[in-house]
């Protein structure tokens, strides 16, 4: 795609589902006369990779996914002015050196919702009737069966009781799941009346649930918030599902809870390493992954890339878009 002289610049974009997805998305960037610069790579970036071509003086804007957005690949941006996340997670993101370079980090909540708790609900299911476990089986000729888990009339617990894990309940209760959650920042009384959901401890969700959801952001504070402890305070043959961060859960203390068949299962679109190839957890058959694939449908794209193109052209017109994670930026 060439440009003219008046291109105002180049938006560089990472994601591939913003770059494969034909839509609106896209033509807003070129009808504000951007030239778009798609990633070379079909994975997220490195830091010295996404650098490299940050480094180009007319890139201007960058629509990036779970890139490795370091320092050391934001000290190289040389007109860089705003990173707009396809997503809603910026813990890849050194929001910090953002600031300090004047650069305005942007996000897309809402536009997932339905689609992670879609997944969560079909790993849910996928658990506790065995689905993956019973495929894998009779395409070796094993027509023996598992006996699973009803969900009706079962204890989902909810950690972080965000739009995500709202969706979530929604749809967990149509199932006749009984709700309750742990969020140290819960939603208003009356989105919680309206879920027919209850607030409790940590500890009291993890003792009485016979699923435990996590929809929570990774920061120090969640970082393997579900050790070897709080896993063996869950009950026996609880299933967990985990369609957030892969950092919120002792994945080696998990391992240990599902060989030994403490945890009926586990359910994972987000690991600790991504891609997380070679994974021990992967050897197991109580164990469900999933490629960090929440979002990944047409719907949500339509919706996130929308949303990520009109944060990033915000910024380039000088306003100030809805969705600004470190607001600092503006008080520089």
């Amino acid at each position: 795609m060439s440009t003219s002289s008046h291109t105002p610049g180049k938006i560089l974009v990472t994601t591939r589902s913003f770059r494969k997805v034909p839509g609106r998305h896209q033509q807003l960037l070129l009808d504000a006369g951007y030239e778009i610069v798609n990633s070379p790579e079909a994975r997220p970036l490195k830091a010295d990779e996404l650098g490299a071509l940050l480094a180009d003086p007319k890139i201007v804007g960058a629509i990036l996914g779970v890139d490795e957005v370091a320092a050391a690949a934001i000290e190289p941006a040389q007109a860089l002015r705003v990173i707009s996340r396809f997503g809603v997670g910026v813990d890849n993101v050194d929001l910090a050196a953002a600031t300090a370079h004047g650069i305005v980090v942007t996000n897309t909540p809402g536009a997932n919702s339905i689609a992670v708790a879609e997944l969560t609900i079909a790993l849910i299911l996928a658990l506790a009737r065995h689905v993956a476990r019973h495929d894998r089986a009779i395409r070796k000729g094993d027509w023996s069966v598992i006996s699973g888990m009803e969900l009706h009339g079962q204890t989902l617990g909810i950690v972080g009781l965000g739009r995500i894990g709202q969706e979530t309940a929604q749809r967990a209760a149509a199932f006749g799941m009984r709700i309750q959650f742990y969020d140290p920042l819960p939603p208003s009384p009356e989105v919680v009346a309206a879920l027919n959901a209850t607030a409790c401890t940590l500890d009291k969700l993890l003792t009485d649930s016979d699923v435990v959801s996590l929809h929570l952001p990774l920061m120090d504070e969640t970082r393997n918030l579900i050790d070897a402890d709080a896993i063996a305070r869950m009950k026996a043959g609880a299933l967990l599902i985990n369609t957030a961060r892969g950092g919120l859960v002792d994945e080696s203390a998990l391992y240990d809870a599902l060989a030994q068949n403490k945890l009926g299962g586990a359910a994972f679109d987000a690991f600790a390493k991504e891609p997380s190839i070679g994974n021990p957890l992967l050897e197991l058959e109580n164990f469900i992954a999933a490629p960090h694939s929440g979002s990944a449908t047409k719907q949500t794209t339509l919706r996130m890339g929308l949303m990520a193109a009109e944060n990033a052209l915000a910024v380039l017109r000088g306003e100030r878009p809805l969705h600004v994670v470190n607001p600092e930026v503006y008080e520089a």
